[in-house]
């Protein structure tokens, strides 16, 4: 079976997402055997470009929660850090960060290390009080960046506005900071060859990836966004400007365009094309995309993959001539992008249904996050009020089986899709 050949080439992208993914795991087991030093950062804002210029190996709390819950045993970890003290109210995420930390590092993908240093923005309320947590545990500097949100829904500034070149200069400043934190902690002066190179890196995945999502647009859709996207995501992040994952991302589009070509959608008979708000249902993620798939139902967009990539899918390119303040805009523009997907999502929805060819669009508020689930119910019906598409609103969670009905949520599919085709069968 050659690479090129249909066989060798579809599917290849989760395929080797996967092992990606437990090469990177074992990396950071590795990291703590040896001492190596680890940040602790989120995908919304990671910085990873910054930080691999320090060699930091790069740990995605976020990721390693949802870890959990895929191999379902996040309630263990939840109930760990419930008996700790922590209620259940509050994120599932840090919960299940709390109990990996209180066993020393121990998850299901590994041994994760202690962190040398964390580094946080205010894309999500709760980055801040998550960091302090390992600020009280290890005792180790915690960085918040501060970044500049929009002001309001459709106010967007660009390069060239005033204001944005004052946002743009509040987060440069605060980047140097960082990398005099980080020479401190790492012993190592910044190397701003070093930067350019990590940044052609990233380029090129942030590239790939924007390339990756339009191909969707094809019908059948050439890759589901809740199931396989999840698997992108997770390369997106965690291998962010490194030739690992510029690799991989080249081979993706490579597969996504000859599925496009040879119209090979993923799933056999599409139906519905939908798109999906908020956070997957991770306690129950096969059978959650099952319910929908069953019915010839494909998300074929995400607003998790906007949010959750930190604003990757925007496909900003930084200017390697001037890397540095590059770098500033570019951070600038997708963490608020990102927040934008969580705050005034409406608008971006609207603006996708036409291309893409939507039939529904999906509402998932869930327990854990208020962040990315206040408000959903307002968005919706600002979305009904523009514009005539069918949509669902269903409630779960990311992490909590506790309050997952599978049932429930099964009756509320099955009468959305009953009624898709019973409005498909009045146009016929």
């Amino acid at each position: 079976m050659t690479p090129h050949s249909p066989n060798g080439i579809v599917g290849r992208g989760v395929t080797a997402g996967a092992s990606l993914f437990r090469d990177w795991f074992d990396r950071l087991t590795a990291a703590g055997h040896a001492n190596h030093p680890t940040a602790y950062v989120f995908v919304m804002g990671s910085l990873a470009e910054l930080l691999r210029v320090f060699d930091f190996e790069l740990s995605f709390p976020e990721i390693n929660s949802l870890q959990t819950a895929v191999r379902r045993v996040a309630h263990e970890y939840l109930n760990e850090a419930e008996d700790y003290g922590y209620s259940p109210d509050i994120c599932g995420y840090v919960k299940a960060d709390v109990a990996v930390q209180l066993r020393k590092g121990a998850h299901p993908m590994g041994t994760l290390p202690p962190p040398s240093l964390a580094v946080a923005t205010n894309a999500c309320n709760t980055y801040v009080k998550w960091a302090e947590i390992w600020e009280r545990l290890y005792h180790i500097p915690v960085f918040t960046l501060d970044v500049p949100g929009t002001r309001r829904a459709g106010g967007q500034t660009w390069p060239g506005n005033p204001d944005f070149s004052a946002d743009c200069a509040y987060v440069a400043a605060q980047l140097q900071e960082l990398i005099a934190l980080c020479e401190h902690v790492t012993d190592k002066h910044f190397d701003i060859d070093r930067l350019r190179e990590v940044l052609g890196h990233a380029n090129a995945m942030t590239a790939a990836w924007r390339r990756v999502i339009a191909l969707n647009r094809h019908e059948p859709a050439v890759f589901g966004a809740l199931t396989d996207g999840t698997v992108y995501l997770g390369v997106a992040n965690g291998l962010r400007g490194t030739p690992e994952g510029r690799r991989y991302f080249d081979d993706l589009v490579e597969e996504m365009e000859h599925k496009a070509a040879h119209g090979l959608g993923t799933i056999d008979a599409e139906k519905h094309r939908l798109v999906f708000v908020g956070v997957p249902c991770y306690p129950i993620f096969r059978r959650f995309n099952e319910m929908f798939s069953e019915w010839g139902g494909v998300f074929v967009n995400s607003t998790y993959l906007w949010f959750a990539s930190g604003g990757a899918d925007l496909g900003f390119e930084y200017d390697l001539s001037r890397p540095l303040e590059s770098l500033a805009e570019g951070v600038l523009i997708s963490v608020r992008h990102a927040m934008d997907s969580m705050f005034h999502q409406d608008r971006a929805i609207a603006e996708i249904l036409e291309p893409f060819h939507v039939d529904g669009v999906v509402y998932h508020p869930i327990k854990s996050c208020r962040t990315v689930s206040t408000g959903l119910a307002d968005s919706r019906r600002a979305l009904m009020a523009r514009t005539d598409i069918p949509s669902l609103f269903i409630e779960s969670d990311m992490m909590d089986k506790r309050v997952v009905s599978e049932a429930q949520l099964k009756n509320r599919i099955d009468a959305f899709f009953e009624g898709l085709d019973s409005r498909n069968a009045r146009r016929v």
